[in-house]
């Protein structure tokens, strides 16, 4: 690796640091905390928090917490799109495609873990015992 593609990456990354500081989201510049971001994906559409090593959730309570987080956020999708259709001054057409973005997002996420899930299932299914 050359140096000019160090320095791109730097570029690159002090780039994104401060459009994420544009949008209001608290940057550290030199702290990175991994346990935050395992804690915001254990999150996933419940209020499942790692407190201890006695009370991590289990899978079925994570996925169900998922589908339930996909499905509000496509309830929330479609009172904006009803909001938006009958006239309602609060609500703007950019909030209605954004919710409408997320929860396609959100659907197709949790599609792929179900076919993922059914993969592994008939790859256990078809072991030799």
């Amino acid at each position: 690796m050359n140096v000019s593609n160090r320095t791109d990456i730097n570029s690159l990354l002090m780039q994104m640091r401060d459009m994420k500081a544009q949008a209001g989201v608290d940057v550290s510049a030199n702290t990175i905390n991994p346990r935050s971001d395992v804690e915001a994906a254990l999150k996933v559409g419940g209020s499942n928090r790692v407190e201890g090593s006695n009370s991590v959730p289990s899978f079925s309570e994570m996925f169900g917490n998922a589908v339930n987080s996909v499905n509000e956020t496509q309830k929330t999708s479609a009172a904006l799109a009803t909001a938006y259709q009958q006239g309602d001054a609060g609500v703007s057409l950019t909030q209605v495609m954004v919710a409408s973005q997320k929860a396609s997002v959100s659907f197709q996420a949790i599609t792929q873990v179900r076919n993922k899930l059914v993969e592994a299932y008939k790859d256990v299914m078809n072991m030799p015992i």
